[in-house]
């Protein structure tokens, strides 16, 4: 399996982005092309003494990158020979089993959609990040690509996260939630009352297991394994739950630190305390799957380091082992709302 890198993209680029891939190669045994500035790329595989890997490992010169302030139409237009649009050409064209990338969302979105394509008959490809819960994980979908929604992409936004649930998280029948006001099928606008109405359709029917609405509160107790919802709410709900992390932890480092004798409460602690800031650690992801898209691309977060690239490759590979596009094209007659004649 080959994976395809963009070694420009990101906070951290392109030192962290080649340490985390020669981190996978070495523990995943997978094969990388690394996409930017060739001069680049090298000095940080010198740095990295990667000699030994050079059968695994494929650069492909790129002499631009896409910034983080650039419009999201500059990986077609101005920019075509960026790190980001280098590599989805590549993705496109065959040259590796899947693409990611730590540059701007919007630019990849776009560039996605527009040179890899969407799945024919998605209406729109979604961001779906995986949160930590009391069990495997939940998806949430979407989370910021797509602002204005129609029951039909929610209804498929469904159908596409119990797919990856089912495969990847290994759910056996993900419980489908949405995300709303109230659980009472009444609640929320019109695009939730209306979205309640063809998921329970779909649950009926034996497609998916529609559980109904939930409320944000419970969203990280397990009750539910796939929560959907348009991608501003979902925006808002993914950085309120990222915010919240960040508050606990602080706070908790300064309750730890405050005195010898809490000093010493974190010490007894340490194991524990390790292990829920590993739950709720972006990098423990490594990156976000853009569902609907007819070949895996995984977005990273913008500040990844090399832990967090490295996992972002090994979400990659269960990607492309579960073949979860493969899956959506087989249902995709279920994933449409018949028109009113």
């Amino acid at each position: 399996m080959r994976i395809i890198v963009d070694a420009m993209g990101g906070d951290n680029a392109p030192a962290e982005i080649v340490k985390g891939a020669v981190e996978a190669i070495r523990e995943f045994g997978v094969s990388v092309t690394l996409v930017g500035r060739e001069e680049e790329i090298t000095a940080c595989l010198k740095n990295e003494r990667a000699a030994d890997l050079d059968a695994k490992i494929n650069i492909v010169n790129a002499t631009e990158v896409v910034e983080m302030e650039d419009d999201p139409t500059t990986v077609l237009r101005s920019k075509k020979d960026s790190s980001m649009s280098v590599a989805l050409k590549l993705l496109k064209d065959g040259e590796g089993d899947a693409c990611i990338s730590a540059g701007s969302t919007g630019a990849l979105l776009t560039g996605a959609t527009l040179i890899v394509k969407r799945i024919n008959g998605i209406r729109r490809a979604a961001l779906a990040p995986v949160l930590p819960n009391g069990g495997r994980g939940v998806m949430l979908i979407d989370c910021g690509a797509n602002v204005d929604c129609t029951p039909e992409y929610l209804l498929q936004f469904g159908f596409m996260g119990s797919f990856y649930a089912k495969n990847i998280l290994g759910c056996e029948n993900p419980r489908v939630g949405l995300l709303n006001v109230g659980v009472e099928e009444t609640k929320g606008t019109d695009l939730q009352t209306e979205t309640y109405t063809v998921l329970k359709a779909a649950d009926a029917a034996g497609h998916i297991n529609f559980i109904g609405n939930v409320e944000a509160r419970e969203v990280l107790f397990d009750k539910v394994d796939v929560v959907v919802t348009d991608g501003f709410s979902g925006n808002i709900m993914l950085k309120t739950i990222e915010g919240t992390g960040m508050f606990v932890m602080s706070n908790l480092k300064e309750i730890f630190t405050a005195n010898k004798r809490s000093k010493v409460a974190a010490l007894a602690m340490k194991k524990r305390l390790g292990e829920f800031k590993k739950k709720i650690d972006p990098s423990e992801v490594g990156g976000t799957a853009l569902l609907g898209i007819s070949k895996p691309v995984i977005k990273a977060h913008g500040s990844s380091d090399a832990r967090a690239l490295k996992n972002a490759i090994l979400q990659a590979i269960n990607f492309v082992n579960a073949d979860v596009a493969n899956e959506i094209v087989k249902n995709i007659e279920l994933m449409t709302i018949p028109k009113a004649e």
